[in-house]
């Protein structure tokens, strides 16, 4: 049986020609940096390291499954799915393209003084927190829910906001710059409970409600045998439950660095710029 999506579609193999672009631009960018700029930016070091290409690299790769075939076709159908992908591309996939890019690609894409001065008031942790959570409201908005679900070039638009502003809410914490630092152990841990209480509040309209909130998704549902007010609940679900544990699988980890630091008298905040003037001069020919 071929399941048909909210948008009319049929779950057979349909690539996305978007998603396949959008992946190209990406890896392309990401290595056309490396290469370019690297040995300018970065001279004497590798442009990057083998982690952050890996980290790179998933990041794109958690995209392209987000926002291709067959996870695509069943978030047209079924809003649990559209759920998870927002999920993926918010706690997978922005961390992990922040982790893979390099500090001075970073201070590069953020040189032109503009751009520095808002992404500085912006990526502060009230403002972030604040602005994404406003994203993720404004999102929930049921003609924007329906508009991107029947709109292709529109759901592109909408996933790449999704990126973007998670992005910026992760930046508190992985930020690699110290002039636009992340927080203290601590404050990362205070800042990501923040992030996991604020997405509870539309997380419990869906669990609890008994009306289909978004029209594209009365009937999709029922092609797969699931009731569409039982798909909204577990749309609910993961984003309380789901997202709830990882954000918390997050603190916890951080607990753990931070009390390992603490034991070893490790530093809490370590930036390139605290190892740099030692290799140089263990790189040093004189040395």
């Amino acid at each position: 049986m071929v399941l048909a999506t909210g948008a009319g579609h049929g779950l057979g193999w349909e690539p996305h020609l978007d998603a396949w672009l959008l992946v190209a631009a990406l890896l392309g960018g990401y290595v056309f940096a490396l290469r370019r700029w690297g040995p300018r930016d970065a001279p004497g070091r590798p442009p990057a390291t083998v982690r952050q290409r890996l980290y790179f690299v998933l990041g794109v790769v958690s995209i392209e499954i987000a926002a291709d075939w067959p996870v695509h076709q069943l978030a047209d159908a079924l809003f649990s799915v559209h759920m998870g992908q927002h999920l993926l591309l918010s706690l997978v996939s922005a961390p992990l393209l922040l982790l893979g890019t390099p500090s001075w690609l970073l201070r590069r894409l953020l040189s032109p003084a503009p751009v520095r001065m808002v992404w500085r008031a912006i990526s502060q942790p009230l403002p972030a927190l604040l602005l994404f959570n406003l994203w993720v409201a404004a999102y929930h908005v049921p003609a924007v829910v329906n508009a991107s679900v029947t709109n292709d070039a529109f759901h592109l638009l909408v996933h790449t906001v999704w990126v973007a502003a998670s992005l910026l809410m992760w930046w508190p914490v992985l930020s690699p710059l110290p002039e636009l630092p992340h927080l203290s152990y601590p404050g990362r841990m205070v800042y990501l409970f923040g992030q996991s209480l604020v997405p509870t509040v539309p997380a419990s309209f869906l669990t609890f409600g008994q009306t289909v909130l978004y029209r594209t998704y009365e009937q999709a549902p029922l092609a797969v045998g699931l009731d569409p007010i039982t798909d909204q609940q577990i749309a609910g679900l993961l984003m309380k439950v789901g997202g709830g544990f990882f954000i918390w699988g997050c603190i916890a980890v951080l607990f753990l660095r931070w009390s390992q630091e603490e034991q070893s008298g490790g530093p809490d905040v370590l930036y390139w710029r605290d190892l740099e003037a030692d290799l140089e001069r263990v790189t040093s020919p004189s040395s």
